[in-house]
């Protein structure tokens, strides 16, 4: 039988859908402490302001021998005195001398932004093997480990044995020296796929006993079913929904009906969440293809934007903010999206034809209408107001054109393929 969890204690619970920037799409593996630096100055000057507050350090920052296209299979891994990961020197200097993310994380504070990394699920492999003690504990992380269950797709960890007396001591201590570092949020991958209950448990237990407020991301969601929803939005404060999510139309049109489902069993405090927005300038050394500008449409990002925000998914932009072109900032900043993704209610889809699907949500008195043109061709259409719930309202407000629009006789629609529009009615 496993090992009970620690009794469980709340994560930090935002009450609107975090928004951050990841390192994910644009460097991969290989980021490094400047350029982590640049993008959290970036944010501060230009996002901060529209509420984007949090800078993410993805994959393998503890490992020493990473490269651009994807995972290596004997990475460096670089550990301290209890197995576990600290950053690599080589790219986060300010680590040097057992300090860890420390000093990086107060200059991210410093800025006004929190600051966040990227966990495995279980125990480095290389610490099983060299019988490192774990913290609090008379054991060794080979007495721990599981090899037979690690990730899949990443050869860094075992897991963990879950039938263990001592097994959520690997997690506290974990924890603990990521609360000791002033880490604010914790993308935990490996959890979903399949569902590692357990681990999840614990490791939301251990980090909300350190008494620190840091929010707790899940991944990866591919196949991830709503039978899991409530436990999702008892231990974690965000998890996926999707497997990675690249710029691609198909992966975009693929989360309609992925949003659809999870949309209305988010909460406040508790978001599913739609992947990263791989907008701006990614591949730089990333994981698929090569250095490149977003190459979804400017209709496209303006459909994904609005499906995240009308359904209250959080936003994490992945592309590199100094160098990605104005416009894609500018999108980012819209402050029409940003108040619905941060204060809608209810949102759902009621319409989804071949060619077009709509979204409603409400924003107080008001009654928020996303229409998106999800066919090939050029779509020129009226919205009846009886089809939305929107009967007697008379003006309206578009997001993306900024346009006052008489909506008397319905929502006039006229739009590119794979864009979209958003509405606010008065």
């Amino acid at each position: 039988m496993p090992a009970e969890p620690p009794t469980p204690v709340a994560v930090a619970r935002p009450a609107t859908p975090p928004r951050g920037w990841n390192s994910w799409d644009c460097y991969g593996t290989t980021v490094t402490e400047d350029e982590v630096l640049a993008n959290a100055r970036f944010m501060a000057e230009h996002l901060l302001p529209s509420g984007w507050d949090t800078v993410v350090v993805d994959i393998q920052w503890y490992a020493a021998s990473v490269g651009a296209g994807g995972y290596h299979e004997d990475a460096d891994l670089q550990l301290d005195g209890w197995g576990r990961p600290v950053p690599d020197t080589t790219r986060f200097p300010s680590a040097a001398d057992g300090r860890g993310f420390t000093a990086l994380a107060e200059q991210v504070h410093a800025l006004g932004l929190r600051f966040g990394v990227h966990v495995m699920r279980g125990i480095p492999r290389r610490a099983a093997a060299e019988r490192l003690p774990v913290l609090g504990t008379d054991v060794t992380a080979a007495d721990l480990a599981d090899p037979d269950r690690g990730c899949p797709w990443n050869p860094d960890m075992a897991g963990v044995r879950d039938d263990h007396p001592d097994a959520s001591a690997w997690y506290a201590a974990l924890a603990q020296q990521l609360a000791g570092w002033g880490v604010d949020f914790v993308k935990a991958d490996d959890m979903l796929w399949p569902y590692h209950a357990w681990d999840i448990e614990t490791f939301s237990a251990a980090l909300a006993a350190t008494g620190r407020p840091i929010a707790l991301s899940l991944s990866p969601g591919t196949d991830l079913s709503l039978v899991h929803a409530d436990h999702l939005a008892g231990h974690a404060t965000m998890w996926r929904v999707s497997n990675d999510l690249w710029d691609r139309w198909d992966d975009v049109s693929d989360m309609f009906a992925r949003m659809a489902r999870w949309a209305p069993v988010s909460r406040p405090g508790a978001w599913a969440d739609a992947d990263m927005l791989p907008l701006g300038r990614i591949g730089i050394r990333g994981e698929r293809g090569t250095d490149r500008t977003s190459q979804l449409t400017w209709a496209e990002q303006r459909t994904l934007l609005t499906l995240w925000g009308i359904a209250r998914s959080p936003f994490f932009v992945g592309g590199d903010l100094p160098t990605s072109p104005p416009e894609t900032i500018e999108l980012l900043r819209n402050p029409l999206l940003l108040e619905v993704n941060a204060h809608g209610t209810d949102p759902r889809e009621v319409v989804r034809e071949t060619d077009h699907v709509v979204w409603t949500s409400r924003l107080g008195e008001s009654l928020v209408v996303a229409v998106f043109a999800v066919g090939d061709e050029r779509l020129s259409r009226t919205v009846p107001l009886s089809s939305v719930g929107g009967q007697g309202r008379t003006r309206a407000r578009e997001a993306w054109t900024g346009a006052e629009v008489d909506v008397s006789g319905g929502l006039p629609v006229d739009l590119a393929p794979h864009d979209a529009a958003l509405f606010v009615l008065d």
